[in-house]
């Protein structure tokens, strides 16, 4: 229990750390402190409170709940390899330390270079990809799959599943383009463009913001293609009902929020809700995806040592 609770608590404190980043790039607040690993000099523990003001609350913030969050990664490893008995895990908890230390080391890059737009889109992506290596230690440690609860054998699911994951992530990846390419506003009115179906002329960042206009069409087909799968072939398991009746709140919630950073004029707040729920949608379809491939992972209760398991499922 303590376990499966930690593993949450540690989700959610990843979740708040996307926003905090997105705080950061939505107030333009990136080299607010530009030296890195340091602040003005001082250890980053020991920076004088009176001292944060301005865009300095956002980085320096972003940054202690980035090395809190990198801590308790730490005995997230450490607890796996302890109480855990399926090796795959184990080393998946590993994998997950190592991606939190990269992903430090492309943060301080990003301000040791003056933000340069790979080094700050690759930042954007690793986050996710760590948030969602949070959000499978929790759906692999889950009572549910502890108790081998499954679904109907669906390959066509499996399929939906894996693909929309995919089809989400590169959708969130053009939007980090779009916004470290300062690309946000490159059409400026929604749902057209520059009052037509497609914009009138073209440069680099019109076509990073359509990219990013089409990926939220085709992702939003793909979820719904999904949740329609679920409903015509899965309607009796609340397993895969629940989060995908969650998806399509998220998704309303997302274009809703895409949209008003147009009509906004990149609200800073709003700007970085819609970050936040990019990262609930892709959470939620990974969820939906890996409860979809559940039959395949075998029977929990026969992996591993037997007592290491009972202690992570008590």
């Amino acid at each position: 229990m303590a376990f499966r609770v930690f593993t949450r608590v540690l989700s959610a404190a990843t979740l708040f750390l996307i926003l905090a980043g997105a705080m950061v790039t939505s107030t333009g607040s990136g080299l607010s402190v530009p030296d890195w690993p340091t602040s003005y000099g001082y250890n980053m523990f020991t920076f004088p409170l009176h001292l944060m003001v301005g865009g300095i609350v956002f980085e320096h913030g972003h940054r202690l709940v980035a090395t809190a969050v990198g801590f308790f990664t730490i005995v997230l490893a450490a607890w796996l390899w302890w109480r855990d008995g399926r090796g795959w895990l184990r080393w998946f908890g590993v994998a997950a330390l190592g991606v939190v230390i990269v992903q430090g080391v492309l943060g301080g890059l990003t301000v040791l270079y003056l933000l340069p737009d790979a080094i700050s889109i690759g930042h954007a992506g690793l986050a996710q990809i760590f948030f969602c290596m949070m959000i499978a230690i929790s759906v692999f440690t889950s009572r549910g799959w502890m108790d081998d609860r499954r679904v109907d054998d669906d390959r066509m699911l499996r399929r939906l599943g894996a693909w929309t994951v995919a089809v989400v992530y590169v959708q969130i990846l053009l939007g980090a383009a779009m916004r470290h390419t300062g690309s946000g506003l490159a059409i400026p009115d929604f749902p057209l463009a520059f009052g037509g179906l497609l914009p009138p002329q073209w440069d680099g960042k019109i076509a990073v913001h359509f990219a990013h206009r089409m990926g939220a069409v085709a992702a939003s087909g793909m979820i719904a293609w999904l949740v329609v799968r679920i409903r015509t072939h899965h309607a009796g398991n609340p397993w895969l009902t629940r989060p995908a009746t969650i998806l399509v709140l998220l998704v309303t919630a997302q274009v809703t929020l895409g949209a008003y950073v147009i009509w906004t004029a990149r609200d800073m707040y709003v700007n970085s809700l819609h970050v936040m729920t990019g990262a609930l949608v892709l959470a939620t379809a990974l969820i939906v995806a890996l409860r979809a491939h559940r039959g395949l992972f075998g029977s929990a209760a026969a992996a591993g040592d037997g007592a290491r398991r009972a202690e992570v499922a008590a």
